[in-house]
């Protein structure tokens, strides 16, 4: 079993770095494999409402880390998503990734766990992860919790480590994590399948 990391901060180990590596941490000891994804520094383009992805391909027109994670997207078997908090926000650039990352395949995902980590100095952070937790929601993959909100805070990666409840709720959402996964895989061998789906998407416009 495999679960995916993707740090969306712009500093590659910094603070949410910190945080995601506590998790891994707590995973790989749960016999879980790991791998952190950064997105980088550079600027993530934004989707474009081209439709191209909805023609077959499932692809993103735009070819940079979003197809690289979509391309690998089967062998994911549970997702984190790390940011920074950004004006009680996660960054523009993780939100432009998952944007298209989602939009372009969203059934990748589903009934996959998935998990959101935030790091702040001080506040936001409620918001941040309410923000991301709706990706999840809206890709029916099931939310992991801890024991409390996952967040850490700090300036820099120093901080984090003096953050104990922080890095606390990091190791039991990893072992969460991990006792979802488990959970799962021991269904799929006693033969519990994936929800049948309806034969049809229904979509209402509100004019």
């Amino acid at each position: 079993m495999k679960v995916l990391l993707i740090n969306g901060s712009p500093r590659e180990k910094g603070c949410t770095y910190t945080a995601l590596a506590e998790v891994t941490k707590t995973l790989n000891e749960e016999g879980i494999e790991t791998e952190i994804f950064h997105i980088g520094n550079k600027a993530v383009q934004g989707c474009t409402a081209c439709r191209k992805c909805a023609a077959g391909s499932r692809r993103c027109v735009f070819n940079d880390g979003v197809n690289e994670i979509l391309k690998n997207a089967a062998e994911i078997d549970g997702l984190i998503v790390g940011s920074p908090v950004h004006y009680a926000s996660a960054t523009g650039a993780i939100s432009a990734f998952l944007d298209r990352m989602f939009y372009a395949s969203a059934g990748a995902f589903a009934y996959k766990p998935g998990a959101s980590v935030v790091c702040a100095r001080r506040a936001g952070t409620t918001a941040a992860l309410d923000q991301l937790n709706k990706y999840f929601a809206i890709a029916e993959m099931p939310v992991v919790s801890s024991q409390y909100w996952n967040m850490v805070h700090g300036a820099v990666a120093e901080d984090v480590l003096k953050d104990l409840e922080g890095m606390q709720v990091m190791r039991v959402l990893g072992r969460n994590m991990a006792w979802m996964l488990k959970c799962f895989e021991t269904g799929k061998k006693a033969g519990i399948q994936t929800p049948k789906p309806e034969p049809k998407r229904e979509r209402t416009n509100f004019i």
